[in-house]
């Protein structure tokens, strides 16, 4: 009798150390938990970095078409950054009205 419960107490003990193990394995400073959220943190950090990656060609295109001196390059950037208008031109302002319409 005293064989049974004391193999039963070590299974449980055993049992024991080893869901107090995984427990530990999952919610430690560098357990599952934390590594699922890092690498969710890592996609998103490659994705910003993808993203800034394509603006500074984009950008890299638009300062190399503006050093070259393409006129209409250089028209559309006067047009659109700075509001100029050619001589001659007139510009239409449109106000909204309380209601959001134009």
């Amino acid at each position: 009798m005293a064989a049974k419960k004391s193999k039963g107490f070590f299974l449980y003990l055993i049992a024991a150390i080893l869901i107090v193990g995984l427990l530990y394995l999952i919610f430690n400073e560098h357990g599952f938990i934390r590594y699922s959220k890092l690498e969710s943190e890592l996609d998103s950090l490659n994705t910003q970095i993808s993203n800034l990656q394509n603006d500074n060609e984009r950008l890299k295109s638009e300062i190399d078409s503006l050093k070259k001196e393409i006129p209409a390059k250089i028209e559309k950037v006067a047009r659109e950054k700075y509001d100029m208008i050619k001589e001659g031109e007139r510009t239409i302002e449109l106000k909204k009205s309380q209601d959001g319409k134009k």
